[in-house]
């Protein structure tokens, strides 16, 4: 299901479309045979204020009919081309941060309706390491963004222990031994796990996440329980990327998605549908926990932070994060 903006957009770009249309072909041609035939009747001995009065249209008229081509531009730009979002969550962190405001390219995996999402003309699929937005499996009124791990035919291995994926492509659903010695798994390039200039927070009013430096500013030491974050670099799909982890913590088994067939930790992505993580590996929501993505909810691909705002969850913005703006890898 649209968003409802979605829906306003479409309707208020038709409705408005309507009277651009006869204003243009129907009510000002007829204005204008309707001026010369008073100038005629009054062998053009008429004055000019009488005959603007008898051309002139309705205000209404003429606010609907401008406003077309401005809400036709925006429905083209945000249906088809480009669409701006804003990170409301540290699960995408340190590659989005609450606060950034992304461009998320409309045309990357097909030309779709804008109210179904029904792909018109394919233009592409989504490919591993893309950071892409999508609609929410369990409820399509809420957009998310993650990282695409997997593809279709991709077995994907969580090993909880080492906190790392192991990625063995082109297996089948029902084949149990894919991830033994018949198929090779791609190389991540993992690094060695480091601290990370992150900081988790706990307190009453949420999870926050600050930088080392905001962390000592804000003199959060002591009045709440936190976590000092690790990170580490890994490689999917020629996308290098950081991602954060909190050392030494396990997810319990019994929170993942089980898929038939395959054991906890382990899926293998059916065709037409996608994997995907957040690279705030133990801070987010996302596809261990409730399965795939089919290839319909998807919107776009994350090209660009256009503005980076310094805040935190359901708080105003402190400054303007400068060093942010720019491409997002």
């Amino acid at each position: 299901m649209a968003g409802m903006f979605a829906i306003f957009l479409t309707l208020a770009t038709f409705i408005t479309g309507i009277f651009w249309c006869l204003e243009r072909y129907r009510w000002k041609p007829a204005r204008q045979r309707k001026v010369e035939a008073v100038r005629q009747q009054t062998e053009g001995k008429i004055d000019g204020q009488v005959l603007a009065k008898v051309g002139q249209s309705s205000g209404l008229v003429d606010l609907l009919s401008s406003l077309f081509p401005i809400l036709c531009f925006v429905f083209v730009l945000r249906s088809f081309i480009i669409e701006p979002f804003q990170i409301p969550s540290g699960s995408m962190m340190p590659t989005l941060l609450v606060g950034d405001f992304i461009i998320v390219e409309k045309y990357s995996y097909g030309i779709k309706d804008p109210i179904t999402n029904t792909t018109l003309i394919p233009t592409g699929k989504p490919q591993r390491g893309d950071v892409a937005v999508f609609k929410n499996p369990n409820n399509t009124s809420i957009d998310f963004v993650k990282r695409v791990v997997g593809i279709p035919g991709d077995k994907i291995v969580y090993d909880e222990d080492k906190k790392e994926l192991r990625i063995y492509p082109a297996c089948q659903a029902e084949d149990q031994q894919c991830s033994q010695q018949q198929v090779i798994p791609l190389d991540l390039h993992y690094t060695s796990e480091k601290p990370s200039e992150w900081q988790q927070v706990f307190s009453d009013s949420g999870i926050n996440f600050y930088t080392n430096e905001q962390f000592n500013e804000l003199k959060l030491a002591g009045k709440n329980f936190t976590i000092n974050l690790n990170s580490r670099q890994e490689t999917i799909g020629g996308h290098t990327h950081d991602i954060l982890l909190i050392p030494n913590q396990l997810y319990q088994s019994e929170h993942f998605f089980k898929q038939p067939n395959q054991k906890l930790g382990e899926w293998v992505v059916p065709e037409g549908y996608y994997f995907m993580m957040g690279d705030n590996r133990n801070n987010s929501d996302d596809s261990r926990f409730w399965g795939f993505v089919p290839e319909r909810n998807f919107v776009g691909r994350v090209s660009a932070i256009w503005l980076s705002l310094e805040k935190q969850p359901d708080e105003w913005p402190t400054s303007i994060r400068f060093s942010r703006i720019g491409k997002v890898n």
